[in-house]
């Protein structure tokens, strides 16, 4: 059976090793301005863009076809999308599965909806990644990566909440706290993949150990993180040192985010995924 992995590109992935894999992108609207999240896009000049555009903004999941173009002809497909409570990206997938089953029997295809985003995705497409180079069958897959990635989490700092209020998603009275006079919101992507807020500090510094004090809680112990950050590579790494100095031997990495998560988490902006409890 020949495998692929189908992820849209909130996980801030274009190529994966030794397993098909295939990047499916988000679309970014700034009134006339459009920015397709693919290997083309330039999320520093996108999100400078951003910072001086004063109109609504909206994103666009990816269409049924776009998700059928990426399953090529994968006899066994895994999709792995942003969470379908800010986007329609995983029922587009789900829509685009049945299609492909029914017109190809005997194929297989599973969607995850990982109820996050960004670092959250990539660890489940690395999981799924694992699997397959063991060998593991398309239904063992299916019940082990539905249990992984319920103990993964997804842990924030940000700057500004402004795209999010552009795109409806955050109340305006919410996003105009922060941001001012250098405060940060701290917060989760919650159990049922929305934006949850829980404190707000002032400057990184103050964010740092609020960020690994949320992870502990959530039941990290030394498991794989994933850092993602919008131009702010010293939070970012800060928070890898932090955790090294807890657990030495970690499996970690520091990445800038691309498109959409650029525009969601704004300059400043850092993401962490991790394993949990």
């Amino acid at each position: 059976m020949t495998f692929k992995i189908v992820s849209d590109s909130s996980a801030d992935m274009l190529k994966l090793d030794k397993v098909p894999f295939a990047s499916v992108p988000l679309t970014i609207r700034a009134g006339e301005q459009i920015f397709v999240d693919d290997a083309s896009c330039d999320p520093a000049a996108m999100t400078d863009y951003m910072l001086s555009y004063k109109g609504k903004s909206s994103t666009a999941c990816p269409g049924t076809q776009d998700w059928l173009d990426a399953f090529g002809d994968a006899e066994a497909v895994f999709c792995v999308t942003l969470t379908s409570n800010l986007s329609g990206s995983y029922n587009s997938a789900r829509v685009a599965a049945e299609e492909y089953t029914e017109a190809h029997p005997g194929r297989r295809v599973h969607v995850v909806d990982t109820l996050s985003a960004g670092p959250e995705l990539r660890l489940v497409v690395e999981k799924l990644q694992a699997l397959i180079l063991a060998g593991t069958d398309f239904d063992t897959i299916v019940r082990e990566i539905e249990a992984y990635h319920k103990r993964c989490y997804l842990v924030f700092s940000l700057q500004s909440l402004h795209n999010f209020v552009a795109n409806g998603r955050v109340s305006p009275a919410v996003g105009a706290l922060v941001g001012l006079l250098g405060i940060r919101v701290v917060g989760r992507a919650s159990e049922v993949g929305t934006l949850e807020p829980l404190s707000k500090v002032r400057g990184d510094r103050k964010a740092l150990p609020e960020i690994i004090d949320l992870m502990k809680k959530f039941g990290w112990t030394g498991g794989k993180i994933r850092i993602a950050h919008n131009d702010n590579e010293q939070l970012a790494s800060a928070i890898r040192d932090g955790l090294k100095a807890l657990h030495e031997k970690l499996d970690v990495a520091v990445y800038h985010t691309r498109g959409l998560c650029s525009y969601y988490a704004e300059r400043g902006g850092v993401l962490v995924g991790f394993e949990g409890a």
